[in-house]
């Protein structure tokens, strides 16, 4: 069995913030930093893959020391993101833990 894992939504950080973008209308920049405990850097990068293959929108707000940076998840984004995790289920699913499959 060959599950359809998304590359893209299946890196750890960007699962992580992909649940918690479904289970919000949208988060800040700040939030989701401190969620996941990553660096502005990291988290910058992990937005922009996600916002590349189009599962989410970055919305900034303002210039400078006051800005707001929020992201949101897109009807594309929430399709891509509810299929993963029914392919994680389906392979999880197949091998009770401690179990093989050989």
């Amino acid at each position: 069995m060959r599950a359809n894992l998304d590359p893209i939504i299946h890196a750890p950080k960007r699962l992580m913030a992909m649940a918690i973008l479904a289970n919000t209308e949208h988060a800040s920049f700040q939030f989701l930093k401190d969620q996941l405990g990553l660096t502005d850097s990291d988290l910058s990068k992990q937005m922009a893959a996600l916002e590349s293959a189009g599962y989410v929108t970055i919305t900034k707000k303002g210039r400078g020391p006051g800005s707001v940076t929020t992201f949101a998840m897109t009807k594309t984004g929430s399709r891509a993101y509810t299929a993963h995790r029914e392919a994680l289920h389906a392979l999880l699913g197949s091998h009770p833990a401690g179990t093989s499959s050989g």
